[in-house]
């Protein structure tokens, strides 16, 4: 591999005319591959179709993020079989090291950053670039900023956007790449923008160059952080704390970190279009934001579509879409027979539950009824099988013991499993094997959500909640069961209850009912299903909206 970087750099295709701006796009977390893990869920998986499809497009754009030493985490057991994490050192020798160093002040110290560059060719994405402070020259607080993915010391997390926003912008200015358009895709990279501010001299001129990408549905689930904590670490890039507080309009010491990214942008996107109205309405009463309009996420086909399950879809085969369905199951029982020595049938109805732990995404709902829902899996008409997976926040107690509270309520039914490790590569088998993927979060928390999207590429029927992507893709009963939203005035107890029973209505006498009785009927949905999705859900169409909407 070439060691020494053209400068300036330019990106190593031929690139398409009308994607010929320059852009740089920041994420904390890229998932392009299971080879490479520095990503820990939906955003990490967003990224990685964004950038491939932005190569597939031939885009002039280039990606920075940050080099994880212990990635997320790995999701192993303990030996009552609880979740345990564990932390343990990422190596990958098809990373080049690019010779690039450089230094950035964070907490009064100067730490040199190397960065790392993922060829196009390796994995099919645009230029991607990580860096690292696990390098000679700095101490054990400087290494320890780019360990942990989302590390949960406060001071370390700021650190890590200093290092992902600082950083980029300095790399980018080392490349010699001069970017037209800087895409924050999320706010952790928001020092950029005041790196920026030092070069450009003015709020408008950066304002000219910043875009902002929201994934975030709640006021109060975004960042927030004392103004001068973040002075004294350095998150500012020098710029005097009056001049942040003139720019980012703040009158108290509480620093909210998308909401000066709106303030510092020309142009911000939700991730649906439900999630861009809900953005309009949370942002709405803030002086001095930028519009808001709304991307709908995507996946990229080429990576997660199989092969011959597409080549049934665009022959409209239903039944080769079937037979082919039941092939897939094959390695994916094979990872649930190692993991929790279960065997399960082919030839019974699939269902998973996997995506992000987190206690909005209610992976426990159905076992909440615990009457109702043995009556399901014991029943012998219908019968049903039930695959749950997915990694909690590593410090997030509550989510782990839903977690560790499914695993033991599986060891009552032979037909229920619950897995560990799920990264790409066991998010694909899951989603090749399943017949039905199961959606459940509360209406309106759910920005965009994008499992669902590859599940129903590779033949797998969404049974959800109405909210993020599936509003608009859904038409139920025609490519997807939805379960009816609830009043949202509603007690949380209350609004649990009406999804739980409704979903439970669905499965009992529409999903398990027609997978058995009316297969021609189910094998209609799925292909229904896999035509709607690929119309419009495919990341190629994303990344073109983000050039014409957003660049």
């Amino acid at each position: 591999m070439n060691n020494q970087l053209p400068v300036p750099f330019r990106v190593p295709y031929e690139v398409t005319p009308r994607f010929n701006k320059p852009v740089v796009y920041f994420s904390m977390e890229i998932g392009v591959d299971q080879a490479l893990k520095t990503y820990s869920g939906g955003l990490g998986y967003l990224a990685g179709s964004h950038m491939k499809s932005a190569y597939e497009l031939g885009q002039n754009l280039i990606g920075v993020s940050v080099l994880w030493k212990y990635g997320y985490y790995d999701q192993v057991r303990k030996t009552d079989n609880a979740m345990d994490v564990q932390f343990r050192e990422k190596v990958y020798s098809f990373l080049q090291d690019t010779q690039i160093e450089f230094t950035i002040e964070i907490m009064q110290r100067p730490v040199r950053v190397r960065a790392y560059y993922l060829e196009p060719t390796v994995f099919q994405t645009v230029p991607l670039f990580f860096l690292t402070t696990d390098i000679d020259g700095n101490d054990g607080a400087g290494r320890l900023i780019s360990y942990r993915l989302y590390d949960n010391d406060v001071r370390l997390k700021i650190a890590q956007c200093m290092l992902l926003g600082l950083g980029g912008a300095k790399l980018v200015d080392a490349l010699g790449f001069e970017p037209e358009v800087y895409h924050l895709n999320e706010a952790h990279a928001l020092p950029a923008a005041f790196h920026l501010y030092k070069q450009e001299g003015s709020v408008e001129k950066v304002r000219e160059r910043l875009v902002f990408t929201t994934h975030t549905p709640e006021e109060a689930g975004n960042e927030k952080h004392d103004i001068n904590l973040l002075n004294e670490l350095g998150f500012f890039g020098g710029v005097p704390l009056e001049t942040v507080r003139q720019i980012g309009d703040i009158q108290d010491n509480v620093f909210n970190h998308s909401l000066v990214a709106l303030r510092m942008s020309r142009q911000a996107n939700g991730v649906s279009k439900l999630h861009g109205e809900v953005s309009r309405q949370m942002w709405g009463r803030f002086e001095g934001i930028c519009p808001i309009t709304h991307v709908t996420n995507a996946q990229n086909q080429r990576y997660w579509t199989d092969p011959a399950i597409e080549a049934a879809r665009l022959a409209g085969d239903g039944e080769a879409i079937a037979t082919r369905k039941k092939e897939l199951k094959a390695p994916l029982f094979r990872v649930v027979a190692d993991q929790v020595g279960k065997l399960f049938d082919p030839n019974v109805l699939t269902l998973v539950w996997a995506r992000r732990f987190a206690t909005y995404k209610r992976p426990d709902l159905l076992t909440e009824d615990a009457e109702r829902f043995a009556r399901l899996l014991n029943q012998s008409k219908y019968p049903v099988q039930i695959i749950w997976a997915g990694k909690p926040y590593p410090m997030d107690g509550g989510a782990i013991e839903v977690f560790n509270r499914l695993y033991y309520l599986s060891h009552l039914h032979p037909n229920m499993a619950v897995l560990t490790g799920y990264e790409l590569g066991l998010s694909k088998l899951l989603k090749d094997g399943a017949d039905g993927w199961l959606n459940t979060p509360i209406v309106t928390r759910e920005a965009s959500g994008t499992s669902g999207m590859t599940a129903a590429m590779n033949g797998a029927l969404n049974i959800s909640t109405n909210d993020g992507w599936v509003v608009e893709f859904a038409k139920p009963g025609e490519n997807s069961f939805i379960v009816p939203t609830a009043d949202p005035m509603l007690p949380y107890y209350a609004r649990d209850t009406h999804d739980r029973d409704l979903l439970f209505e669905l499965l009992e006498n529409e999903v398990l009912p027609m997978y058995y009785d009316r297969p021609a009927d189910w094998q209609a949905l799925v292909l229904r299903s896999m035509n709607d999705v690929n119309d419009y859900f495919g990341a190629n169409r994303m990344a073109e909206e983000y050039y014409e909407r957003m660049y």
